[in-house]
């Protein structure tokens, strides 16, 4: 459902549309609709939202606001994010209200994992 004046929507770029689309779907199970060959869209992960084709990428060294997920297993889910050839940017750390990582999509882009369980 839309909301008036919610957060509707976010895009990301992507340097590589095909290696987008295999790294979320075998880490996070999202499934792509194709727009042409420049544009992918995700639905009923959170929020909606598609990635486009660009030589740019999302981090908060650039400024950029972190998308961050939850995980009721963050070993695991920084594992499944290893073996899809994502990289860790930050380790696994201690925060108030949980523990978190950081990492990059096959484009670059830093997101966050975290999750409200101890190790």
């Amino acid at each position: 459902m839309n909301e008036h004046e919610k957060i509707n929507y976010i895009e990301f770029p992507a340097t590589d549309i095909k290696a987008t689309k295999i790294f979320f779907s075998s880490v996070f199970g999202w499934s792509f609709v194709d727009y042409g060959p420049d544009y992918i869209a995700f639905s009923n992960e959170g929020l909606d939202g598609g990635f486009f084709k660009s030589n740019l990428k999302v981090s908060t060294e650039n400024g950029s606001a972190l998308i961050v997920f939850y995980s009721n297993e963050l070993e695991s889910t920084q594992k499944k994010i290893e073996n899809a050839g994502g990289s860790i940017i930050k380790s696994i750390f201690d925060f108030p209200g949980g523990r978190r990582f950081h990492f990059g999509d096959p484009n670059g882009n830093e997101y966050a994992v975290w999750s409200d369980t101890s190790a």
